[in-house]
């Protein structure tokens, strides 16, 4: 019996596509078989030094490397301190400084290397009581240098090294009957370090849960949730592989926070992407018999949008490129490699593997070849019609929503939290830092760096002594000698509040001041002038992202909708939902969560995140609207658009607020803070933006809002 050629080209013309789609899909297995290795090293190349992170002409900076050049081996000292409380006499005393010469034996994180490895050259460590007799503090000064690398099982050294004195001082401290905590700069850090460390499991681990179980709510399938989470991961994979290479060859930097938000930007962004491929295709299932032509149909609706909405993400990532602060200007590349990633895959793995599993993966609710759109009925079909009877009134009353929960934002604090501030929780760190105060001077054991000639430190010592909250002014010992070196000295200014607090960074101005009426040369660093510096960092950067991004951002709704107007009431509108957003934060962080303040840098990932993220969904809707204004006229387009979007629209929001909301996990005040907003502000956007506020001003204004396209002269 033989094959008429007509159904042998059929069967061939079906069988190509479905070949291309296996080879694609064995392709991403390798890609991913190669990178993903790669991604779980990547918090191995991690920085999460705030010096680090400044530019070269900060006068932090500058004296940091001044001070370099003070210690041998080019190493700058990296304080943590040991406090114990407990009743002061001079026996006590003598045992914890017997103690402390001990503590270079100490190995860490379960390998054999000692923590003398890790001691500032020429260094003693010795303890001193407090001025009332009741605590001891000890600074064991590390060397700066050194701890940067990583221990023979690549684990961060800093970390190791907190943990090894912590359970070392613990029963030593009880045995004399006194409590012992671990904290200073190198506490804090070690404890924020030991805070990214989740990032590797907890995080990804809860976001991967909290997806899974969106979609699976969201299809009502026990299977094809996991095409689109096994796409989502499979791009945060070799994202998080690109990445590690470019950090490791030092190309970009990486500090927990960044990779954090990897994690949930990629998931996040490729599951919304995957959600509207998929929904146009169960769509284009009903109007086609082969899968074939379903897909290719659903690929031609979904392709401008996804590209567009990702080359949106990714363009306003990268302008953090202008940022001072180079771990902004690492999240800028390093987000955009996730953006790019996961329209890459969405783009073809996922397409391959619905073709490879055909309709039964819809399974129990296959969609059949019907010619049947169940999307024209429902809650969505009810919000459109809503709209299109009373478009003033609801622009009107969402428009004043938003202003008024605006008018909150100016409220909002973000001028910047200190170590102890930063976390939600009460690390040991934080715990000691605060108790240290009731026994010693903020900045003891962590003073402020004065850099001068050594002619000099009679005139600046008497302008420092003047200055309010300036406990003690002393020059930098070395045996019992001023250290100096090429002329140069250095004073120790301690203060009275703690080294990273606001009140301390507030008062670097002053002392900059103060020394520079004495000579022009003098350079202030140290701790609290990095953290001053670095707030002053991301302010430059608020004001210079920020429009870049608003006018980048504009140009792109411009070209893709072919229209001015409604490129500028679309950035308008989400612009006025960023603020909105801010306004409730200022009343949920301080009314609800009751933290001290927000970041500096909060207001620009903020605007980033929401705005960037927010604008795709009305590039979602505002791309269907277009191509059904063509066939119907704007106001019935609209409300078409409308109608098919809203549900895909809304479960990617609900993903997308899902997946950030999951940084409240981590004892992180600056991740907790922007989870939120992002969380609160897509729901914003979804509910409220781009259902019913956009539809309601595009129905208000008819064809115009396509000007100048010539869509915008159709009668309605």
């Amino acid at each position: 019996m033989s094959v008429s050629p007509m159904g042998s080209n059929t069967m061939s013309s079906k069988r190509k596509p479905i070949a291309i789609a296996i080879l694609v899909v064995i392709a991403w297995f390798g890609v991913t078989g190669f990178f993903g290795p790669l991604f779980g090293s990547l918090t191995s190349v991690q920085k999460n030094d705030n010096s680090a992170f400044l530019p070269d002409s900060a006068e932090s900076t500058k004296a940091v490397k001044l001070l370099e050049s003070f210690a041998a081996g080019e190493s700058t000292a990296f304080p943590t301190l040991v406090l114990l409380e407990g009743n002061v006499g001079p026996e006590v005393l003598q045992q914890i400084n017997a103690h402390l010469e001990t503590v270079g034996d100490l190995k860490l994180g379960g390998t054999d290397v000692p923590l003398s490895k890790f001691l500032m050259p020429g260094s003693s460590v010795s303890a001193f009581p407090a001025p009332d007799g009741k605590a001891v503090l000890a600074s064991i000064l590390l060397d700066g240098t050194a701890i940067a690398e990583s221990l023979p099982n690549k684990e961060p050294v800093l970390p190791a090294i907190v943990e090894a004195l912590r359970e070392d001082f613990t029963p030593f401290a009880k045995d004399l009957g006194f409590d012992s905590y671990v904290t200073g700069a190198g506490g804090l850090i070690g404890d924020l370090f030991g805070a990214f460390g989740d990032l590797d499991s907890t995080l990804l681990l809860t976001t991967l849960g909290v997806v899974a179980l969106i979609l699976i709510v969201v299809y009502r399938s026990p299977i094809l949730w996991i095409l689109p989470l096994l796409t989502a991961t499979f791009a945060l994979s070799t994202a998080g592989g690109i990445v590690y290479l470019l950090a490791k060859n030092e190309v970009i930097d990486v500090n927990g926070q960044s990779q954090g938000i990897l994690s949930v930007l990629v998931l996040g962004a490729a599951t919304d992407y995957a959600l509207l491929l998929i929904s146009r295709y169960r769509e284009e299932l009903h109007h086609h018999a082969s899968r074939i032509d379903a897909m290719k149909a659903a690929y031609k609706g979904i392709f401008e949008p996804i590209v567009a909405s990702g080359s949106t993400v990714a363009i306003s990532l990268l302008v953090l490129l202008l940022s001072d602060l180079s771990g902004n200007r690492g999240l800028g590349p390093i987000g955009a490699i996730g953006i790019v990633a996961a329209v890459i895959t969405i783009l073809t793995l996922l397409p391959a593997l619905l073709i490879v599993f055909g309709r039964w993966i819809f399974w129990p609710r296959i969609p059949r070849f019907d010619d049947v759109d169940s999307q024209l009925t429902g809650t969505w079909a009810k919000v459109g019609n809503l709209v299109e009877r009373k478009p003033r009134k609801a622009w009107i009353a969402t428009g004043l929503l938003l202003v008024v929960l605006a008018a909150f934002s100016t409220t909002l604090k973000t001028d910047g939290l200190s170590t102890s501030e930063s976390f939600t929780g009460n690390p040991e760190s934080v715990v000691g830092q605060k108790l240290l105060l009731n026994h010693f001077p903020g900045g003891e054991g962590d003073p402020t760096k004065v850099i001068l000639k050594n002619g000099l430190i009679p005139a600046a010592t008497a302008k420092l002594r003047n200055i309010e909250g300036v406990t003690g002014v002393g020059p930098e010992m070395i045996a019992g000698q001023v250290m100096i070196k090429d002329g140069l000295s250095v004073l120790n200014v301690t203060l009275s509040s703690a080294p990273d607090s606001r009140e301390s960074r507030d008062r670097i101005p002053a002392i900059r001041e103060a020394v520079k009426s004495v000579d022009s040369s003098i350079l202030v660093g140290g701790t609290t002038a990095v953290y001053f510096d670095t707030d002053q960092a991301a302010k430059h950067d608020n004001r210079t992202v920020i429009p870049v991004v608003l006018l980048l951002i504009t140009l792109i709704l411009g070209l893709l909708l072919r229209s001015v107007v409604s490129a500028v009431m679309l950035l308008a509108t989400v612009v006025l939902s960023y603020y909105a957003t801010l306004g409730v934060c200022a009343l949920v962080f301080t009314h609800i969560f009751g933290f001290a303040g927000g970041d500096t840098s909060f207001p620009l990932f903020a605007f980033i995140f929401l705005v960037a993220l927010g604008i795709d969904y009305n590039i979602f809707l505002m791309t269907r609207v277009r191509e059904e204004s063509l066939k119907l006229g704007t106001r019935k387009g609209v409300i078409k658009g409308l109608t098919v979007t809203g549900s895909v629209i809304t479960s990617a929001g609900v993903v997308l607020a899902a997946t950030f909301g999951v940084l409240g996990i981590l004892p992180l005040v600056f991740l907790a803070e922007l989870g939120f907003a992002v969380a609160f502000g897509v729901l914003l956007d979804t509910i409220i933006v781009r259902s019913i506020l956009v539809p309601a001003l595009v129905s208000e204004i008819g064809p115009k809002v396509w000007w100048p396209s010539k869509l915008s002269k159709s009668a309605n």
